[in-house]
C-alpha cells in the first residue's frame, strides 16, 4: 500500500515493505476479544488452507530478499527471483502461467506481472484474485506484501490439489511496481480489451493481511462483491470494518477505475488502532496496525499468524463460493489416445489418433496441446482444436540426434473443463555420445530456466561469489530450520559407455562441532548419490564428481538439496554443474 497518499492522489505506491531477518518465527496475533473466541469458523465447503505452508512461502520470500540486498523492489533481482519462485510452484501444479512485461508506465527495469489461470470453468465468467509481489527498497516486504502474495499462492496450490469441478474461471495476479504507483496492475487492466474486462466479474485484492497489531478490514464492505468475504469473517465474530486507510492505495484501484467490482482483505498499515478496535479485536490502542510498515523490520517476525490464517481461509471460502460447483459440469467430454504409444527410430515420426466424445450436455470446442517432449521431439495436431465427438491426428516427430529412451507425453484437451491422456514415445537406437553436455544453464548465467524448485536461490547474491561468471545457486545459509532444493531433468542417451555429473561446491559454516548438523544431498530420481555436510566446509570451491553410468538410457531428475537445522548457518554454494557423456 502507498504511504502518505490521500484519496485524491490515489496513484501513489500501494504496497508495504520491510527488511530481512534471518531467523524469524511468525509472531502470534494479539489476543482476540471474547466474541472472537466464542465463535468457530464455518466450513463453507472450502478446504482449510494450511497456514504453515503460507508461512513457508514467506520464509522463502524473506530469504530471497536477504540474498538481494534486503529488498524485493520491482526493479531488482529480488523481485525477479520472487516471480520465479511463484511461477515454478504454479506451473508444477498445472496452471497456465504467463509473465507479462510492463512495457509502459512502470519504473525503469521493473520485472513482469505474473498471471496464472486455472484451466477449468466457464471462460465467460472470471473471478480474479491479486496481490502485489514487490516490496519497497527499504526492506523485504514480508507483511507488505509477502502476506498477500503467499496467501494467494497457497490458495492456488490448494485449488489445484483438490481439483474440484469449476463453475467459473479463477485467475490470479501478482503485480509488479505497486510500490511506485500501482503501475503493474494499471498496465494489466489497460491491456485488456473491453470484452476481456466484462468477463472479469469481480477482482479481490490482498495487501498486508498479517499486520501484527492489525484489524479486520474489507474493501467496499457493503458491496455485493464483498459479501462472500464478509460472511466468512462475520461467522468468526470479527465484526470487520471498511478499509478506509487503504482506499485508492492498492491494486484494486486499477480495476475499480475500469468499472470492475472489487473487494479484498487488509489488516492495516501505518494508521493507529482505536480504543474501540482494540476492545473488539485485541492489540494495542493508539499504536500503528503495522509498526514496521515500509521499514527494514518487515521480516518474517512481523507476521500475525492468526490474522494470516483467518485471511487465507476467507480467501479460499470466497473462491469456493464463487467459482466451485458440486455438480457435474453441464458440458463435459472424454479424451483418449489410440494407440497409446509408439516406437520410432531417431529422425522419424509416429502418429496417433486423439479422440474426444461428449459425455454430458452439449458438444464444446476442445483445444489440444502436449507437454513432456524431450529435446529434439516436436508434437503437432491436425486440427489443433476439435468439437467434442471428433478426433485429431497427433504427429510426434523426432530429430536425428534424439536420445534413445522412453518418454511419457501428456496430451491435454481444454474446453469448459480439462482432461488429459498419456502417450508413451519410445526412441530406438544406440544414440550418439560425441562429447555431449546434457545439463542446461549449469552455470546459472542465463536466469533460472530450466531449473525448478526453489529457484530464488539462483542469482548474483551479496555475501557469496560465483566459481565462474557472476551467478550461482546459494542453497541454505539461513541459520534456522529450512530446506532449499533445485532440480533439472535430463535424458542420458542409451548408446553411451559412461556418464558423469560434475559440479563445483563451496561450503562455509558457522558450526564448530564436527557433527553433521546441516546437509547437502544430490539425488538421481529418488536415489541419493551423495551426502555432504557442514563438516565438509572448505575455504573455496571444490569440484565434485558423481558417476551416472547406471542411468544410461534413462530420463532422470537431478536434485540438489540443502537442509539446515535450527542452529548456526551453513551455506552450500553451487556452480558450474555439468553432465558429460562419452
Amino acid at each position: 500500500m502507498v504511504a502518505g497518499i490521500s484519496l485524491v492522489a490515489t496513484l501513489g505506491a500501494a504496497g508495504l515493505t520491510a527488511a530481512p531477518t534471518a531467523a524469524a518465527a511468525p509472531q502470534a496475533a494479539p489476543a482476540p476479544g471474547p466474541l472472537v473466541r466464542a465463535i468457530s469458523a464455518p466450513a463453507a465447503d472450502a478446504p482449510d488452507v494450511d497456514v504453515t505452508k503460507v508461512q513457508a512461502h514467506l520464509t522463502e520470500l524473506n530469504a530471497i530478499a536477504s540474498r538481494n540486498g534486503g529488498t524485493r523492489k520491482s526493479s531488482g533481482q529480488g523481485y525477479r527471483d520472487s516471480v520465479a519462485y511463484v511461477k515454478n510452484k504454479l506451473q508444477a501444479a498445472g496452471y497456465t502461467v504467463t509473465e507479462q512485461p510492463c512495457t509502459s508506465g512502470c519504473a525503469t527495469g521493473a520485472g513482469p506481472n505474473l498471471i496464472a489461470e486455472w484451466p477449468q470453468g466457464d471462460t465467460a465468467k472470471v473471478y480474479m484474485f491479486g496481490s502485489h509481489l514487490d516490496s519497497v527498497a527499504a526492506g523485504p516486504g514480508i507483511n507488505d506484501n509477502g502476506s498477500g502474495s503467499a496467501a494467494l499462492l497457497e490458495t492456488a496450490l490448494t485449488l489445484a490439489e483438490h481439483h474440484p469441478a469449476m463453475a467459473a474461471r479463477v485467475r490470479f495476479g501478482w503485480w509488479t511496481d505497486e510500490e511506485q504507483g500501482l503501475n503493474g496492475s494499471d498496465f494489466y487492466v489497460n491491456s485488456l480489451s473491453s470484452t476481456e474486462r466484462t468477463r472479469i466479474k469481480a477482482y479481490y485484492n490482498f495487501d498486508m493481511i498479517a499486520s501484527t497489531n492489525g484489524g479486520y478490514f474489507i474493501n467496499h464492505l457493503t458491496s455485493a462483491a464483498a459479501q462472500p468475504m464478509k460472511a466468512y469473517w462475520d461467522a468468526l465474530g470479527l465484526q470487520p470494518e471498511e478499509n478506509t486507510e487503504g482506499a485508492g492505495r492498492s491494486d484494486d484501484y486499477s480495476f475499480e477505475q475500469a468499472g470492475i467490482p472489487t473487494s479484498g482483505y487488509a489488516m492495516g498499515a501505518s494508521a493507529r488502532k482505536t480504543a474501540a478496535q482494540a476492545a473488539k479485536w485485541g492489540g494495542t490502542a493508539n499504536r500503528a496496525y503495522d509498526s514496521c510498515y515500509h521499514q527494514s523490520c518487515d521480516t518474517t517476525s512481523n507476521i500475525n499468524s492468526t490474522g494470516l490464517n483467518r485471511s487465507v481461509d476467507g480467501i479460499a471460502s470466497t473462491l469456493w463460493k464463487l467459482a466451485v460447483t458440486d455438480s457435474t459440469p453441464a458440458n463435459d467430454f472424454s479424451l483418449s489416445a489410440s494407440p497409446a504409444g509408439g516406437t520410432v527410430d531417431p529422425g522419424t515420426s509416429a502418429t496417433t489418433t486423439i479422440a474426444t466424445a461428449t459425455t454430458s450436455g452439449s458438444a464444446q470446442t476442445v483445444q489440444l496441446s502436449a507437454s513432456g517432449a524431450p529435446a529434439g521431439v516436436t508434437v503437432s495436431f491436425s486440427p489443433g482444436s476439435v468439437t467434442s465427438g471428433n478426433s485429431s491426428t497427433m504427429t510426434v516427430a523426432t530429430a536425428a540426434g534424439t536420445a534413445p529412451g522412453s518418454y511419457p507425453l501428456t496430451v491435454t484437451g481444454t474446453g469448459s473443463v480439462t482432461h488429459t491422456a498419456t502417450y508413451t514415445l519410445t526412441v530406438r537406437g544406440t544414440g550418439s555420445c560425441s562429447g555431449q553436455q546434457l545439463l542446461t544453464n549449469g552455470g546459472f548465467e542465463t536466469g533460472t530456466s530450466p531449473w525448478t524448485g526453489d529457484t530464488g536461490a539462483i542469482g548474483s547474491h551479496a555475501g557469496q561469489s560465483a566459481h565462474s561468471g557472476s551467478r550461482f545457486a546459494w542453497l541454505g545459509g539461513y541459520g534456522y530450520s529450512a530446506t532449499d532444493s533445485i532440480a533439472q531433468t535430463v535424458t542420458v542417451p542409451a548408446g553411451c559407455a559412461k556418464a558423469t555429473l560434475t559440479y563445483w561446491l563451496h561450503i562455509d559454516t558457522d558450526e564448530t562441532d564436527r557433527v553433521a548438523y546441516d546437509t547437502f544431498k544430490v539425488k538421481a530420481g529418488s536415489t541419493t548419490l551423495t551426502t555432504l555436510s557442514n563438516t565438509d566446509a572448505a575455504s573455496g570451491y571444490v569440484q565434485r564428481t558423481l558417476d551416472l553410468t547406471p542411468y544410461i538410457g534413462q530420463r532422470i531428475a537431478l536434485t540438489f538439496t540443502a537442509t539446515e537445522d535450527s542452529g548456526l548457518q551453513t551455506s552450500f554454494v553451487l556452480d558450474d554443474a555439468a553432465v558429460q557423456v562419452s
